[in-house]
């Protein structure tokens, strides 16, 4: 509550927004009898833009200290789930295109270029525009707080599922340190991390960071080699200035790299009618079939797709403390983030039939402006905190593609439509580049925000949060060549050329939150809250955005081109919730109760030769989620969280196809954690520490463009090491999926080749150890 708030706008003045989550282990305080009691630390999270006891927040909201992620070998998004159950990230063979974070069963609908992300990242206050951005190994973290629902109001830009705020470590004033982190491990794994604090004079610091790391691919090739790996590289340099108590200046200069040969490596999963003929062209090529058996995780593609991630960018954040006591903060944000892929094999089979190259970068700056303070005695209130902000973003896009045919595409084709009766190159596939597109975009987003805390009393509060957005888009495709050949397979088949196009998006809403929270007691408070989110439409960037050969007026005489834009979505969001601290702090639930009506929820479908972007007029989303902590005493604590998706279900719409009244993809209708956290001292100079964890997920649909499921499945972590007292160094072996399940996590329609389907998998066992320390 507002009253409780006094020293938070001088917190945030010295430090940067979403400093300092505590680590969610034991510690000592004082007892009432004068003895030692062990509780429960109090978790500090700024979910509403000022530091406070996560305990005392209206929001439903996870945060976790670099401790914990540690711990649950979380160090990037791919393994954001063991950090909670009710958020997952799913990639599959594009950053770019098919990125995908999920909180409550809501995310991005399918793979597009165009969209932005339904759950919104921010790292350092500054928000990535793709999800995709979050994917490159997270370096010198120190905290990542999860918001559930709606964000409507205060993050930067309007997101309509969740947030996610990551914050670096920042640079100390007091003394120099350097940390350090060694991993090696299964499939060749091995990760180097660095990080050096300086302190230059009393009022700067640096703090410099590196990571270098390598590992495998987990897909094999049965004719040598694997698929899928990754060489990621980066860098970190920071710099603190802090003059007087009344100012700070903190810029962070971060670039991150990554040249891998990634992500086509997938199994077959379901073998359509033209399998034999795929089969017989990879012999005819002189190369082993991969295994029939799924669990040997085998396949053969004709390359080995070159993919390079570049990210870069920097983050000025300066705070000013004013002479009335309010606090006025600035966030300056530059991305540029670029990612490459040359031999793309885009039949994800070893038959040389199609490939692409594509390329696509996205280049932002940001400007947020928020000025935050207290009052006491606010007319009615008590008390009430206020912040106000102003926030601008301007992005622009720069993607294309080469689509080109292989040697034995034409093979291929006349094979296949000779069993239609038509005879050899009635559709032509000569090899080489078909066609090429340039598709340019841009964005441009203004926003205007405020949020009041409000309370009536100690103990009875109110939040009220107002948001007004305005989003203008541009998206255009041009076609830099398409063969002059008139009976190129695609044309026959009435796919591409598609119309060119260049057409804008405007779109702005008004968005907020109310809550009202009830303090019972110091230990627990009740809330029911309602948040509007938004994510703004936008124009599809594609080579048939606009449409088939059948809307080309270029090709079909008096054609129409359709429609490249697709509407904003919308979602309301509804939540009842209680947080309780207990048994005398030694335990601590927080529960919600949840349902979200979704309004044009955006739905992006791979339909075999074509990516289609449509709006669902309805969909929702209902449950409850419920996490826990116990300390079962001083060196054990058990955490339990679990989440229920009672409906997750499109609306029953003919415009969205077969996913009409059908349940969401990856939203499993049960999720839930279960971990064991050890820290066990062994005399005076070493502790035994460990973490074992269980995640379990129901059965899911695994795609939107299809009607694949994967069964249930559970998945086990471990970890087990030594470490010294003081902190200086560590030691841990460790094991992820321990239990070595193989399943599917997504399903696709494999192109050109009706029938069939290939998956993406699970990551496979995989173990290793890590030395850590500092001095």
């Amino acid at each position: 509550m507002a009253n409780k708030l006094n020293t938070s706008n001088r917190a945030l003045a010295n430090g940067v927004l979403a400093a300092a989550v505590a680590a969610l282990t034991t510690g000592p305080v004082a007892a009432a009898d004068g003895g030692t009691a062990f509780q429960l630390e109090e978790v500090v999270v700024t979910a509403q833009r000022r530091v406070e006891n996560m305990q005392d927040v209206p929001v439903a909201v996870t945060a976790v200290s670099a401790y914990d992620m540690e711990m649950a070998r979380v160090d990037s998004i791919m393994g954001i789930q063991q950090i909670s159950p009710t958020i997952e990230f799913d990639v599959t063979n594009s950053a770019a295109n098919s990125a995908n974070i999920l909180i409550r069963g809501i995310g991005t609908v399918g793979n597009s270029r165009a969209f932005e992300g339904a759950v919104g990242v921010f790292v350092d206050g500054v928000y990535r525009t793709r999800a995709g951005q979050a994917m490159q190994n997270w370096l010198d973290i120190d905290s990542l707080q999860i918001l559930r629902g709606p964000q409507g109001t205060l993050f930067g830009k309007n997101t309509s599922a969740g947030a996610l705020l990551l914050t670096s470590r920042a640079p100390t004033l007091d003394e120099m340190i350097v940390d350090y982190s060694i991993d090696v491990g299964s499939y060749d794994k091995r990760m180097v991390r660095g990080a050096l604090n300086l302190p230059v004079g009393e009022t700067m610091a640096v703090r410099v960071a590196g990571l270098w790391g390598e590992q495998e691919g987990i897909i094999d090739n049965p004719n040598g080699g694997e698929y899928n790996d990754r060489k990621p590289r980066a860098l970190k340099a920071q710099f603190l200035f802090a003059p007087s108590d009344n100012f700070e200046a903190h810029l962070i200069l971060d670039w991150s790299d990554e040249q891998n040969n990634c992500c086509y490596g997938q199994v077959d999963a379901v073998d359509g009618p033209t399998q034999p003929l795929i089969d017989a062209l990879i012999l005819a090529r002189g190369k082993k079939l991969p295994s029939a058996d799924f669990d040997d995780y085998e396949q053969v593609l004709s390359f080995d797709t070159d993919q390079q991630i570049e990210d870069q960018g920097a983050v000025l954040t300066l705070n000013w403390e004013l002479p009335g006591g309010q606090v006025l903060n600035s966030v300056t944000g530059y991305r540029d983030w670029r990612i490459e892929q040359d031999n793309m094999d885009a039949d994800f089979t070893g038959a040389n039939i199609f490939s692409i190259n594509e390329y696509l970068e996205t280049e932002m700056f940001s400007q947020e402006l928020t000025l935050s303070g207290d009052l006491d005695g606010f007319g009615p209130f008590d008390a009430a905190d206020y912040v106000f902000g102003l926030y601008y973003a301007d992005e622009d896009i720069d993607a294309g593609n080469q689509l080109v045919w292989g040697d034995q595409a034409q093979v291929y084709w006349d094979t296949l439509l000779g069993f239609q009766g038509l005879p050899p190159g009635i559709a032509d596939a000569t090899a080489g580049i078909w066609a090429e597109s340039h598709m340019p975009a841009s964005s441009k987003s203004y926003a205007a925000f405020m949020h009041w805390n409000l309370d009536f009393t100690e103990r009875f509060g109110m939040n009220v949060g107002l948001r007004y957005s305005e989003d203008e888009k541009e998206g255009q495709m041009d076609q830099v060549y398409f063969t002059p050949v008139p009976n190129t397979v695609f044309t026959v088949l009435g796919v591409q050329p598609g119309p060119e196009y260049k057409d804008k998006f405007d779109d702005s809403a008004l968005t907020g939150s109310l809550a009202f929270d009830y303090r019972f007691s110091d230990s627990l408070m009740a809330y029911v809250s309602y948040s509007r989110g938004y994510k703004s439409g936008g124009v599809n960037i594609d080579n048939t955005a606009a449409g088939t050969v059948a809307n080309n007026p270029a090709i079909t005489p008096g054609a129409i081109p359709e429609d490249p834009t697709y509407k904003s979505e919308f979602m309301d969001g509804y939540e009842i919730g209680f947080k309780a601290d207990y048994l005398g702090g030694h335990a601590r639930s927080n529960f919600a109760a949840f349902y979200n009506d979704i309004e044009d929820l955006q739905v992006a479908q791979f339909l075999g030769t074509r990516f289609s972007i449509d709006n669902a007029p309805d969909a929702e989303v209902y449950g409850f989620e419920l996490e826990n902590q116990l300390l079962l005493s001083e060196s054990f604590t058990l955490e339990f969280d679990v989440v229920h998706l009672a409906e997750a279900k499109f609306g029953n719409d003919p415009i969205i196809g077969n996913l009409a009244d059908r349940e969401f993809a990856r939203a499993p209708d049960w999720a839930s954690n279960l971990a064991l956290n050890m820290d066990q001292p062994l005399g005076d100079n070493l502790a035994l520490f460990g973490r074992v964890g269980l995640s379990y997920k129901s059965e899911i649909y695994t795609n939107t463009s299809n009607d694949f499921k994967e069964d249930d499945q559970t998945t086990y972590t471990a970890t087990l090491g030594l470490r010294s007292m003081s902190g200086v160094w560590s030691v841990s072996a460790w094991c992820q999926n321990c239990s070595d399940e193989r399943f599917v996590t997504q399903h696709f329609n494999s192109p050109l080749q009706s029938g069939d389907a290939n998956a993406y998998v699970y990551f496979p066992r995989t173990y290793g150890l890590t030395l850590r320390g500092s001095f």
